[in-house]
């Protein structure tokens, strides 16, 4: 699989989510398998660039490559000056945001919104391919199925893209009226790889080895985004790849390993942020980790109330050591404890 001139590890790729996919997240899912990993969007608004809220985002330091920052805007020489500025921090791909479905996003006819306006959408990425080629930085496209069920344009967009230039697109298996709501559907996202010639990622409740594989085999894809799935669970990538590899599931991580997997993440998580800020925003990966443990919803309401990073470290390492099970939890572990006593009658 590769994207211009980047040869990735795999086709398994962890998809940008905002607020997620900062730094020390998109490393962690490289580490534990996956092939590549988007950028939360970065704003094409130059007056936002000197934030810290953008500073964290365009934040690329030990990160390995190949580097891929999300672009979103609706102003064509914005988006243009956009993927120069993150060119110059580093971004090796960038990718353009026609996907996001939020609110706050498309109501100033970004993300997804896009999508009702094709003749922007090209100008935009006629634009920023156009300002990548010079430093020989490949385009890539994320957009959903369209904007409603009643206008599904991917097909048309996904080959203006590929004439302007685009080298890799990435399709959500949903409109953007649908949200997160609903299934994802994979007929349009197999017509949009039967139209092109540039490899083509299949998005959108791709949540098991089993969903993966059989993603990839009904539409064709080239590769598969996850977004959510991965979300407390990094080391889906992993698992897909051993599967897909071998027909087999590998075995689910215990608990000293996604302790340390977890306590690491939290270090990395507040060297990024600061710890008034590391503390509070990492609050939501914890949740996600714990969510489907014993005792996880229990756990969670005490540790949101903890204010300092090293009292948080402390109670996750602890909350780990008591639980002392593999992640696939305790009620698979009495299964088998019960099933070899009945063996044994």
């Amino acid at each position: 699989m590769n994207i211009g001139p980047y040869a990735l590890a795999n086709n398994l790729f962890a998809a940008p989510m905002a607020g997620v996919t900062d730094r020390p997240f998109r490393q962690l899912c490289k580490t534990l398998g996956a092939g590549y990993a988007v950028s939360e969007m970065v704003t094409s608004r130059p007056d936002l660039w000197d934030t810290l809220k953008t500073s964290r985002r365009a934040n690329h330091a030990g990160e390995p490559g190949p580097i891929a920052v999300q672009i979103a805007g609706t102003d064509a020489p914005m988006m243009a000056a956009a993927a120069a500025y993150n060119i110059e921090r580093g971004a090796q791909i960038i990718d353009i945001n026609m996907g996001c479905p939020a609110k706050k996003v498309c109501s100033k006819w970004a993300g997804s919104a896009l999508m009702q306006d094709e003749p922007l959408a090209l100008q935009i990425i006629e634009a920023v391919v156009a300002a990548c080629a010079p430093h020989g930085v490949p385009v890539t496209l994320k957009m959903r199925t369209g904007w409603a069920q009643t206008h599904k344009n991917a097909v048309q967009i996904a080959r203006a893209a590929e004439s302007a230039g685009v080298q890799m697109v990435t399709v959500h298996g949903r409109t953007r009226e649908q949200g997160y709501k609903g299934l994802a559907e994979y007929d349009t996202i197999a017509e949009v790889k039967a139209a092109l010639r540039i490899p083509v990622t299949a998005n959108g409740d791709i949540d098991s080895p089993e969903k993966a594989r059989d993603v990839l085999a009904y539409t064709r894809a080239d590769a598969v985004m996850v977004g959510r799935a991965a979300q407390g669970r990094p080391w889906i990538f992993r698992e897909i790849a051993h599967f897909l590899a071998t027909g087999k599931h590998l075995a689910p991580p215990s608990a000293q390993e996604i302790k340390l997997l977890l306590l690491d993440h939290l270090q990395d998580h507040y060297t990024l942020y600061g710890d008034f800020s590391g503390v509070r925003t990492a609050r939501k990966h914890i949740g996600w980790y714990v969510k489907t443990l014993p005792g996880g919803e229990a756990f969670r309401a005490r540790m949101n109330l903890l204010e300092d990073c090293a009292a948080q470290l402390d109670a996750v390492g602890s909350f780990f050591d008591e639980l002392g099970q593999p992640m696939d939890c305790i009620s698979a572990v009495a299964n088998n404890d019960k099933n070899q006593e009945e063996a044994s009658r």
